[in-house]
């Protein structure tokens, strides 16, 4: 039972990334990465899913159409949701991934690809 278990949650962290992915895609997110963090030690997830906006709008809408995407498809809602007000710097916390949904500027200056380099690297190339 417990490898159904844990097939189960493979399964669901995938079908999860695909419909972020999906969701960032549909508002034109920018330079989507996905960070694999399980093979670091102490992480504080499984991924992260990095993504750019060119606007506070724009930020605000990637971070709305993941919601709706997630909880349409999944039912699933992130456990936190923080930076809406300032739409700098967007995170949602679907516990085993964390979404960072960026303004270009914020995500030069944070650089959090760089402070995460021992992660695996997987980069969505955009189809516009």
């Amino acid at each position: 039972m417990l490898y159904l278990d844990y097939m189960s949650k493979l399964e669901n962290t995938d079908q999860l990334i695909a419909a972020i992915v999906d969701a960032l895609e549909n508002i034109k997110g920018e330079d989507i990465r996905i960070l694999d963090l399980r093979d670091i030690e102490n992480a504080v997830c499984k991924y992260f899913i990095i993504c750019s906006g060119s606007s506070n709008t724009q930020v605000n809408a990637l971070a709305g159409s993941v919601q709706k995407q997630v909880s349409k498809s999944l039912r699933e809602k992130p456990f936190q949701v923080e930076g809406t007000e300032t739409a700098e710097w967007v995170l949602l916390d679907y516990i085993d991934i964390v979404v960072h949904i960026f303004q270009k500027s914020v995500r030069e200056y944070y650089d959090i690809e760089s402070l995460w380099g021992d992660a695996k690297l997987t980069e969505i190339a955009s189809n516009y």
